[in-house]
This record gives C-alpha cells, sequence and structure tokens, in this order.
C-alpha cells in the first residue's frame, strides 16, 4: 500500500497533472497495444449489463471506456474526481460531472449498472465507494468494481521496477494505491449485494512493453482473453467483482 497523501485534494491534483498525458499510449494513440488490450476486456465485460441500460462509471476520467459504453447504452454518465480528467470527457460528448466516488451526486436507484475501472485501487475510503456504487444501482442491477491484485504479475512488477511517471515532475508514487486479494473482495461486497462473480486482466502479461513487440502482442492477446473466464482469472493483475444487487 502507498504511503502517498490520502485526501482528495492531492488525489485530484495528481489527475490533473496526469490528464494532460493520459491519452498518449491510450485509444487511437496505440491500437492492438497494452491499453487497448486492458480497455478491450473491461467494456467487454461492463457490456453484458450496459447494452439497453442506464450506466454509471466511477472515475470516468477523459471518457474513453464511457464513449464505448454510452454507444450502447439507453443512457450513460459519469463521475470524476478530476476537472483536468473531466474537461476531455466533455469535449467527446459525454454526460459527465465532478464528485467523490464517496458521495456520487445522483438519487438512489437510478442505474442498471455502476462500474469503476482503475481507480478504486486509489480510494482510501474502500467501502464508502462501494456502497454508494450500490446505493444508486436499481434492485437487479450490478456493481462492477475493479481492484488491483496483489497476487499477480502486475504487483510483482510494481514492487521491483521503479514507479511510474505520468511527467517530468511526478510519479505514481504520489498518489494513493491499495490491493486487495481476491479472497477480500469477495467479501467486500457491499450491503444489500452479492458476489456473483469476476474476470481478471492482465493475467500473464509480464509488461506493458511486452504488447509492443508484434508476434508476443499477439500471442498475449489471445492469451488473455482465453484467461480472462478462467479459473486463472484470480492472478490477473486487474481484478473485477461483480456484486448483484439484491431484486
Amino acid at each position: 500500500m502507498s504511503d502517498a497523501p490520502r485526501d482528495e485534494a492531492s488525489t485530484r491534483a495528481y489527475y490533473d497533472e496526469f490528464s494532460h498525458g493520459y491519452e498518449r499510449h491510450r485509444g487511437t494513440n496505440d491500437p492492438g497495444g497494452y491499453h487497448a488490450l486492458v480497455d478491450d476486456l473491461e467494456v467487454d465485460f461492463a457490456s453484458r449489463h450496459a447494452r439497453g441500460r442506464d450506466v454509471l462509471e466511477v472515475g470516468c476520467g477523459t471518457g474513453l471506456i464511457l464513449e464505448r459504453l454510452a454507444s450502447i447504452a439507453r443512457s450513460a454518465h459519469g463521475v470524476d474526481l478530476s476537472p483536468g480528467m473531466l474537461e476531455k470527457a466533455r469535449a467527446r460528448g459525454l454526460d459527465v460531472r465532478e464528485g467523490s466516488a464517496t458521495s456520487l451526486p445522483f438519487a438512489d436507484a437510478s442505474f442498471d449498472l455502476a462500474c469503476s475501472f482503475k481507480v478504486l485501487a486509489h480510494v482510501p475510503e474502500i467501502d464508502a465507494a462501494l456502497g454508494e456504487m450500490a446505493r444508486v444501482v436499481r434492485p437487479g442491477g450490478a456493481v462492477l468494481a475493479e481492484f488491483y491484485n496483489p497476487q499477480s504479475l502486475r504487483a510483482l512488477a510494481k514492487r521491483l521496477g521503479p514507479a511510474g511517471a505520468i511527467s517530468a515532475q511526478t510519479t505514481e508514487a504520489a498518489v494513493y494505491t491499495r490491493f486487495d486479494a481476491p479472497e477480500r473482495v469477495r467479501a467486500m461486497a457491499p450491503r444489500g449485494t452479492r458476489f456473483v462473480g469476476a474476470r481478471g486482466v492482465r493475467v500473464v502479461t509480464p509488461a506493458a512493453m511486452a504488447m509492443r513487440v508484434p508476434v508476443l502482442r499477439d500471442l498475449l492477446r489471445r492469451a488473455e482473453w482465453a484467461l480472462a473466464d478462467s479459473p486463472l482469472a484470480r492472478f490477473g493483475g486487474f481484478y473485477i467483482a461483480e456484486y448483484r444487487k439484491d431484486g
């Protein structure tokens, strides 16, 4: 777990700075690359609950995932702590607003799906965030919550390697980061929900740079899709829990 500051002001400043270069290796800037693989696996999982329904993405960032979900959902909304990230999401024409994961600016039972990717690992008050996601979901709806998994190759790489840089001045060490094992994630189901399944993302990819090697990239992509919903999913660097709200 990171010793970085835990207050939202510090996290907001971190992501405002990150917003300037966030898409440098994402979206259309790196089709078929590492971040594209991760996003594709996340979107595919969320699409099972999003098609023709009302969707909320918590921590929508610049809107790369929300834009894709919006194309199949009845309605799609996003919330993020960072004005810098939201500026880019609004430029995509998305319905987004500033807000905290621990105090969502939406009424009870407003959505069929609340999802969050690459965000909850940076929220110290994780129980509050999960509770808020469950609150805004209708009975019978789903909460998809992605966690960083300490039992993964990604976690090992994070422990052994230097902190990644988001700018010339700032590294990932500047933001609070938590790792939650699959066993703990299953037990973290917010009140009124139950854990019903999970998907593992980045199960066998040792490092993002491996996706820059053409032949290896294709092999890893096929392997990740094959393993995402297998028993080995529990070793995914990103572990997406599916909680179902009691109907």
